[in-house]
């Protein structure tokens, strides 16, 4: 996905959403079913965590953060975080519609917005945030948890793991690819 020229914060930021989503989506299609809820070091890691899992944990900040985004603290009453990082029985099919419709309520609370609700005071955990800053917030936070993704993902996929970005060694290649107008950034 190739990056827009824009000025604009929030469609800039949209854009970053929907390429960390579809990242870790990309890299989930390339594990089997079972290495979705593997732990890379076994029942016995004890402090390791499913790809599964990490999801789960995206999809309940993503619901807890982005539901009345402008009008309730992002951390809500009903979300229970310590249940996210538990193991819980589930199929691939129900942890992708659980993430889309996590991830709806981010597209859902960000899209309308304008420049002028970006001085906005929202609170997560009590703490006034601007807008602005309550984006940035999670614009860390999510890509942090798509690398653990990826990385598991690859982990996984071993020797049949086909790169996301820039394939291992192919720099120069891709380089020059791209200024001969043959691809476009990715």
């Amino acid at each position: 996905m190739a990056l827009e020229f824009t000025t604009s914060y929030l469609k800039d930021s949209l854009s970053l959403f929907r390429k960390y989503k579809q990242l870790a989506e990309d890299a989930m299609a390339q594990v089997p079913d079972a290495q979705l809820f593997a732990v890379p070091g076994g029942a016995a890691d004890t402090e390791s965590n499913s790809i599964a899992v990490i999801v789960r944990h995206i999809n309940g900040n993503l619901r807890s953060r982005w539901t009345d985004f402008l009008t309730t603290d992002g951390e809500k009453p009903w979300r229970d975080r310590d249940a996210e990082f538990a193991s819980v029985e589930q199929t691939r099919g129900g942890l992708m519609q659980a993430w889309e419709e996590a991830w709806g309520c981010l597209f859902s609370a960000l899209e309308p917005l304008t420049d002028a609700d970006l001085d906005k005071r929202i609170t997560i955990r009590g703490e006034a945030h601007s807008v602005l800053q309550a984006i940035n917030r999670q614009l860390t936070h999510y890509p942090y948890h798509v690398g653990q993704i990826v990385w598991l993902s690859k982990h996984f996929g071993s020797a049949d793991w086909k790169p996301l970005t820039v394939a291992k060694g192919k720099s120069a290649d891709f380089n020059a690819r791209v200024i001969a107008g043959e691809l476009s950034q990715r």
